[in-house]
């Protein structure tokens, strides 16, 4: 797990992913507006979680070994983080993902390779909206 920034009045996101290059893409596409942790799977995501309560969660579908979806029942099982907004930051684009993750209280859904403005834009979104983004959208 790494942290990029040191500025506490940034708001904080967690990216979970397994790929290291889609985490690293992530870190320097985010680092100038917020704080950025990354994690390279569903179980580090939750132990960061133990401790630490982000603004929110970019979290990818397809990992091993739990699935983004099983990691988001665990996230949303959790009191006091079930309420953090999650963004589906993944290359799955079948109508189930999308529809499965929805039913778990996502915010948005954004396929990979994301862009780097449409990621900043959604982002934003779910901050001035306060968390209530979903269903304006998805971004490939």
């Amino acid at each position: 797990m790494t942290q990029t920034s040191g500025n506490n009045s940034k708001k904080r996101i967690l990216a979970v992913d397994d790929a290291a290059i889609t985490l690293s893409r992530i870190a320097d596409t985010l680092q100038n507006d917020y704080e950025v942790i990354t994690a390279n799977s569903g179980p580090r995501a939750l132990k960061y979680l133990e401790k630490q309560k982000p603004d929110l969660i970019l979290l990818d579908i397809k990992m091993s070994p739990m699935d983004g979806l099983k990691t988001l029942k665990e996230i949303r099982s959790i009191k006091d983080r079930a309420d953090i907004p999650v963004i589906m930051l993944t290359g799955m684009e079948d109508k189930k993902s999308v529809l499965d993750s929805a039913k778990l209280g996502i915010c948005d859904y954004v396929l990979k390779p994301f862009v780097e403005d449409d990621l900043l834009f959604r982002i934003r979104r779910v901050f001035e909206s306060g968390g209530n983004a979903l269903g304006q959208g998805f971004v490939r």
